[in-house]
């Protein structure tokens, strides 16, 4: 992954992780591996950890702790009404971003043409 979409992905991948977590809970690892089955193959584990501890601290999800099979408890994120509604403005201000950027990629295009 180049340098651009890392620095553009590190904007949005806390609206990523709550889109995930929105569709049900799940723990650590096992949003680290449904964020790559969604293409983001080059996601470090440890960014996934240090995102999940930012928004447990800002309230957007529940965390409870639920026994392993091997090993220490997991901890299961639940998405919150919090964090359903940071998500509903990461999506709005998502939506914005998409067409404002499709609008000056179209003008571009269009002057390229010209």
């Amino acid at each position: 992954m180049g340098k651009q979409m890392t620095e553009m992905l590190k904007g949005t991948l806390e609206g990523i992780v709550l889109a995930l977590l929105a569709e049900q809970p799940a723990y650590g690892y096992e949003i680290t591996t449904r964020i790559r089955d969604h293409g983001f193959t080059d996601i470090a584990e440890g960014t996934i950890y240090a995102l999940l501890v930012r928004i447990e601290q800002k309230n957007l999800v529940d965390v409870e702790k639920v026994p392993s099979e091997k090993g220490p408890p997991r901890k299961v994120y639940t998405l919150n009404a919090q964090g359903r509604q940071e998500l509903e403005e990461f999506w709005k201000t998502w939506d914005f971003l998409k067409s404002h950027i499709e609008q000056l990629n179209s003008t571009n295009t269009d002057d390229k043409e010209n």
